[in-house]
């Protein structure tokens, strides 16, 4: 491995700010995989500015109101790379306040503000990427009312998609359009008007898309309408019938084939709509038969597709993939593992961007963070259920087999938990590194009944129900009856595993053991599988004092801890005593 240092010099308040980061470079079947390019180094000095708190923060001019219902409509100019839109938000005052915090990134041009109670323009001031609306004496509160925006521009271009968030304008093989937009992170006022704020879910919402001739507008939800306007022009209309994240809605745009098939799951029936390229119709048709299996593996684990009503798609995309609720984005290449490689054999078995991406319609677009700085929460879940599904169709030790090479990839540069408040998630580490943690947590709980029980327990206790840190550890603590405060402070709050220290004595005819952990936590308490020497593993219970065990003499060299089921670092020590 080779690192590169690199100084970013960026300017903030006036201030000139300096960022050390490392570029890794690693051998290229690996280096693809790592959903991160440029990673930042431990502790870098970080400055956050008004615009990150009125993106981050829930300020009384967001609090103030609830979302419930977006009706977006867009128009895209294909030609100028532009886009025409309104949102009309419906809400309900929660409380009186003379002003709602709206987003909207400041490159858009807002040509109109109206509240439908009021018959003049609404007035507004701009603050960087927040615009602050007036409320007008006829918005009561414990009322619902509604506002709507007309606004037009250029939505910012991704470079590097989908890490880079923005529109991707491409071609087909034939030159016709092919567009897509992921915006996670990077924000949905990127490109559309709304309260950009992960706690705000709307209890549903219409996506209308204006085309030209033989193209398609698909977006999430269920297809309500294809009505033909003017000039050769459709609009397609979408209607989302459950909660959504702001991210996860999208548009793709494309001359599209499109081929269907029903999901009937033990709870419920689904229907499965794809949409891909002309020219990719064939391989489609064979390749995304994996999607069948792969939701009556989930079912099994987590129960049934929790948007049926809105139906499930795959959507082939100019960029890689992005878990947009009912439209799953795909751009995997109709290979399998990323790109054609996995880092473990199960894992060239079937096609990452299908099963993490589709996974992530449980964890993620059902159970959600409230803030960015938990998002954890979506990616550690969704990354350990790839292992289930190497399990569900192939067997644990498949699974085992397929999570071990994670453990090359942690990064160790942050926590898994990012900064609350300011828009700041927390290191890429909340993937390999939260996989990993889960299967430890497994292990713990060490009654798999218990464990799949769990994810069906917190599923039901948090749809629909933007959570966060405490309340989320708190009830799985609960569920399991098991104190997970430590565990879970340990490996989502530091940046290291816990380590188990070993000493090793060993005289002419016992064995004494000292053993603790070294965490960062206090009063850190874990069991532990381990093997005194005799081939089969037992458990003990190791905190941050030295226990002693003293068994009689075994080789050391025997001496094993199951680091296969437990993310740990170990540190053993063997020392022989000499005879008198």
């Amino acid at each position: 491995m080779r690192k590169t240092k690199i100084i970013l010099v960026l300017k903030a308040m006036g201030s000139v700010v300096k960022f050390n980061y490392y570029i890794i470079f690693l051998h290229l079947s690996i280096a693809f995989l790592l959903p991160v390019h440029l990673v930042a180094a431990e502790d870098p000095t970080t400055i956050y500015t008004r615009q990150d708190s009125l993106r981050g923060s829930l300020n009384p001019f967001r609090t103030c109101y609830d979302v419930y219902y977006y009706d977006l409509r867009v128009m895209p100019d294909i030609a100028a790379k532009s886009l025409e839109g309104s949102c009309e938000i419906f809400f309900t005052l929660l409380e009186e306040s003379d002003s709602m915090q709206i987003d909207l990134f400041e490159s858009w041009k807002i040509d109109n503000i109206k509240f439908s109670t009021e018959k003049g323009q609404a007035h507004y001031r701009r603050e960087g990427n927040a615009i602050f609306v007036a409320t007008p004496a006829s918005i009561k509160s414990k009322k619902r009312h509604s506002l709507k925006i007309v606004y037009s521009g250029k939505p910012a271009e991704a470079e590097n998609p989908p890490w880079d968030g923005g529109f991707v304008w491409d071609k087909d093989q034939e030159g016709k359009p092919w567009i897509g937009v992921a915006c996670q992170g990077f924000g949905a006022s990127s490109w559309w008007p709304n309260k950009d704020h992960l706690s705000d879910k709307p209890d549903s919402m219409r996506i209308s898309i204006t085309v030209a001739g033989d193209l398609m507008g698909i977006s999430n939800g269920k297809l309500e309408s294809v009505r033909r306007l003017r000039a050769n022009r459709k609009e397609y209309r979408w209607f989302v019938s459950y909660p959504i994240n702001n991210y996860n809605v999208s548009i793709n745009i494309a001359n599209y084939a499109h081929f269907s098939e029903i999901h009937r799951g033990e709870h419920a029936t689904t229907e499965l709509d794809f949409y891909v390229l002309q020219e990719n119709l064939p391989k489609a048709k064979s390749h995304f038969r994996q999607v069948l299996p792969m939701l009556d593996c989930f079912e099994q684990y987590f129960g049934a597709y929790p948007f049926s009503r809105d139906g499930y798609k795959l959507v082939e995309t100019p960029y890689l993939g992005m878990e947009h609720q009912s439209a799953v984005a795909y751009g995997n290449g109709y290979r399998n593992g990323t790109l054609g490689m996995s880092p473990s054999e199960p894992g060239t078995w079937f096609d990452y961007i299908i099963i993490h991406e589709s996974a992530h319609e449980w964890w993620g677009n059902t159970v959600s963070c409230a803030d960015l700085s938990d998002m954890w929460i979506h990616e550690a879940f969704t990354t350990y259920a790839e292992a289930l599904y190497v399990e569900c169709l192939y067997g644990y030790d498949r699974a085992m087999e397929y999570l071990g090479p994670y453990k090359k990839l942690v990064l160790y540069d942050r926590p898994m938990q990012g900064d609350p408040g300011v828009n700041k998630a927390g290191s890429r580490d909340m993937y390999y590194k939260g996989a990993l943690m889960l299967n430890t947590l497994r292990h713990i709980v060490d009654n798999d009944s218990l464990w799949f029980g769990m994810f069906g327990y917190m599923l039901k206790e948090f749809a629909f129900k933007p959570t966060n840190y405490d309340d989320f550890v708190e009830a799985i603590s609960d569920f399991l009856k098991i104190d997970l405060e430590a565990f879970f402070s340990q490996y989502v709050q530091h940046i290291y595993i816990p380590q188990l220290v070993v000493e090793i004595i060993v005289s002419s005819d016992e064995v004494m053991l000292h053993y603790y952990w070294q965490s960062d936590v206090e009063e850190f308490e874990m069991p532990v599988w381990v093997d005194f020497g005799t081939g089969e593993f037992e458990k003990i219970t190791p905190d941050t004092s030295s226990k002693v065990d003293i068994r009689p003499r075994f080789d050391p060299g025997k001496f094993r801890v199951a680091i296969d089921r437990f993310f740990i670092d170990l540190d053993v020590n063997i020392r022989y005593m000499a005879e008198d």
